[in-house]
């Protein structure tokens, strides 16, 4: 049985930042799934932030990659040949004055040709749960550039409080996980993850032949 490589993104690259103790929850829940380590899902972290990447500057659109031209700048072959080394992904972001944050935008407009076809689960999370993030992401992914999103986009809203402070200072409160508990995210987790499973373990699609 092959083994599917699956990045979870952090997509926020601000610091600090709860998106790295918001993925180590998620990556705990992922964990909990009764055939973890028997199925043939291997996941590992990808941070946006690691790349450094600046503001779009290619001198050639995505899209043409690598068919028509090809990549020139470091910055970009680099983050380009690590998002396509993957055959899933769980994008974890971060919501900002009600829509999607700019670095995670701005890394998804460096791609094209790499998502295209792949089952991609997308978790957002902010003081009301990011949902205009997620949206925006799906549209961009999803409808532009064609990747396979699952359902459930789970949406993450943090508890009343302390626990929106704690974010801001990069940390990710108790009640938040409390909250999420009991109002079935975890679930809902795990449901995204069977969905990129059921996808990757699909047959390819065969054309059929005309009858003569």
């Amino acid at each position: 049985m092959p083994a599917y490589k699956v990045a979870i993104i952090t997509g926020s690259t601000r610091s600090p930042r709860a998106g790295n103790a918001i993925v180590e929850y998620i990556t705990s829940i992922i964990a909990s799934r009764p055939d973890n380590g028997t199925d043939n899902l291997e996941f590992s972290n990808l941070q946006i932030a690691d790349f450094n990447l600046p503001v779009f500057d290619g001198p050639v659109v995505p899209a043409m990659v690598p068919a028509m031209a090809q990549f020139t700048k470091e910055h970009s072959k680099k983050w380009s040949a690590a998002v396509a080394s993957y055959q899933a992904y769980v994008w974890v972001i971060p919501e900002y004055n009600g829509g999607l944050a700019g670095g995670t935008k701005n890394a998804v407009d460096f791609l094209y040709n790499e998502l295209i076809g792949k089952p991609t689960a997308i978790i957002s999370y902010g003081i009301k749960g990011g949902n205009r993030a997620n949206e925006q992401l799906e549209f961009a992914l999803g409808t532009v550039i064609k990747a396979k999103i699952v359902d459930p986009k789970v949406i993450l809203p943090f508890a009343e409080g302390n626990d929106v402070y704690s974010a801001i200072a990069g940390t990710l409160g108790e009640d938040s996980k409390k909250s999420w508990k009991e109002n079935g995210k975890e679930d809902e987790i795990l449901k995204a993850v069977a969905e990129i499973k059921k996808v990757l373990e699909e047959p390819p699609k065969t054309e059929e032949t005309p009858v003569a």
